[in-house]
């Protein structure tokens, strides 16, 4: 399928999904579909910089957390501005965060790399922490809008709408950059940088790239996390459970594939919701933990080297 037959198709179906969503009467299938949704959002973006260029980020939720406070401050300073506003400012933002950290931290490599994204969340953290300004360790409030647009019936079915269509641009982007000559050199450097450094690949370059493109991504994903709580505090923007899930969803879908991180993250999503709304949502770092270590003992690949294994060797 060419590039623009699939963002035709992507579109088209995300519009198709909002549009459908009108009859669904039970707000929690919004819930759960936007929390499944955001994590498809968080595993592409870590898949473009971790499985694309081969830079494993412990740092997701730093550049998610980004996202989130910058619409905590937006709504401080200027009171409820448009929530395409928030979400283009947060993606920004989030974007130049990845460029800058990406400058400063991808000349290292391997274990160094992921510890200096890990140190990243830890400084936000400190940082936000002590910023009176967005609620400090208190947290902050945010207040959903009392007329809600487009004629919908709760701001619930907003934040889904919105949640649907940059799910549809992260898949996108993703694609594109896998499907270009863009992607060839990512995987060069994922490879092996060396090399591709001596065949004239722009290996930084390159890297800084999918490291601004990641970031942004992961950013996008909290823009619109405020408003679904309507609080928000420095231990939920950062929680562990979005870096642990970032990882491991592309990691059990499989890695070398934009479909990859979206089968992890809807398989591990969906069980998380249903253990959440049964047992305990206590449970959902044990069940990806166990999962993660059947899926990298049965299939390396993940999910989708399995299948192009089996169709190997079927022909």
């Amino acid at each position: 399928m060419s590039n623009r037959l699939f963002i035709a198709a992507a579109l088209i179906a995300a519009l198709v999904i909002i549009a459908a969503s009108r009859f669904i009467p039970n707000d929690y299938v919004f819930s759960a579909a936007y929390t499944v949704l955001q994590f498809i959002i968080l595993a592409t973006a870590w898949n473009i910089l971790g499985g694309y260029t081969g830079y494993v980020n412990f740092g997701s939720a730093a550049f998610f957390a980004t996202g989130a406070y910058s619409t905590v401050f937006l709504y401080k300073a200027l009171q409820q501005p448009p929530l395409i506003v928030m979400i283009v400012i947060g993606t920004l933002a989030a974007g130049l965060l990845g460029l800058a950290v990406g400058y400063l931290t991808l000349r290292m490599r391997g274990v160094f790399f992921a510890i200096a994204t890990l140190a990243l969340a830890v400084v936000l953290y400190t940082f936000v922490v002590n910023w009176d300004y967005v609620g400090g360790a208190r947290g902050a409030y945010i207040l959903q809008p009392r007329v809600v647009p487009f004629g919908l019936p709760r701001y619930i079915h907003l934040l889904y709408s919105a949640m649907v269509l940059m799910t549809a641009l992260a898949l996108i982007v993703a694609r594109t950059i896998e499907t270009s000559s863009l992607g060839r050199g990512l995987a060069a450097i994922r490879d092996d940088e060396l090399a591709a450094e001596c065949a004239g690949v722009p290996t930084l370059r390159l890297k800084l790239f999918s490291a601004t493109v990641s970031g942004a991504l992961m950013g996008m994903a909290g823009t619109t996390f405020p408003y679904y709580l309507s609080y928000v505090e420095p231990s939920a923007a950062f929680n562990l459970s979005y870096a642990v899930n970032s990882i491991a969803m592309p990691l059990i879908g499989g890695m070398m594939s934009w479909l990859g991180p979206v089968i992890g993250a809807v398989l591990l999503g969906t069980v998380q919701q249903v253990v959440q709304v049964t047992i305990s949502s206590a449970w959902n770092l044990l069940i990806v933990g166990v999962l993660l270590v059947v899926f990298v003992t049965l299939a390396p690949n993940g999910i989708m080297g399995w299948v192009d294994a089996w169709r190997r060797r079927k022909r």
